[in-house]
């Protein structure tokens, strides 16, 4: 090892200097003119609560049902292709049966929302439980005997 064959861990990354001409002149990313533009401006604690009784609906983006529901787990969607290869004539098809053969992943620590899709074909009566289904591959699995449950 030789001084010249060093390299730090890190790069040494510095914050790009504006308002200097280049890429951000003129306001340099603060907007218009105002106290809002100036350096060192805090906002007097009146104003801050007057902009907190705004209308809560400031703030949210465009698509407010994407940006604020956070929490809802999409369905992991499984196809009657897997099934078929997966499974055995008469086994339970649940979410927790498709976890343990490896067919869909654990969300946020416990089994998934499922649902099966129709795409493939399915030549054994399965027994589906605790899943959500499609329409065609409802019909595909009755139609070879199997039964759906909730």
């Amino acid at each position: 090892m030789q001084l010249h064959s060093l390299s730090p861990r890190t790069k040494n990354i510095k914050n790009a200097p504006v308002g200097r001409g280049g890429k951000r002149g003129k306001t340099s990313g603060r907007g218009g003119k105002g106290q809002t533009a100036r350096a060192g401006h805090k906002i007097r604690p009146e104003v801050r609560d007057l902009v907190k009784k705004f209308p809560k609906r400031r703030g949210y983006g465009k698509n407010r049902a994407r940006t604020v529901k956070t929490n809802r787990i999409s369905a992991s969607a499984v196809n009657l292709a897997a099934l078929e290869s997966a499974y055995k004539a008469g086994e339970t098809v649940s979410p927790a049966s498709l976890l343990a053969k490896g067919l869909v992943r654990r969300t946020k620590g416990r089994p998934p929302v499922v649902k099966i899709l129709g795409a493939g074909e399915v030549t054994k009566a399965l027994v589906v439980k605790g899943c959500a289904i499609s329409a065609r591959a409802r019909a595909a699995v009755l139609a070879k005997g199997g039964t759906i449950h909730g």
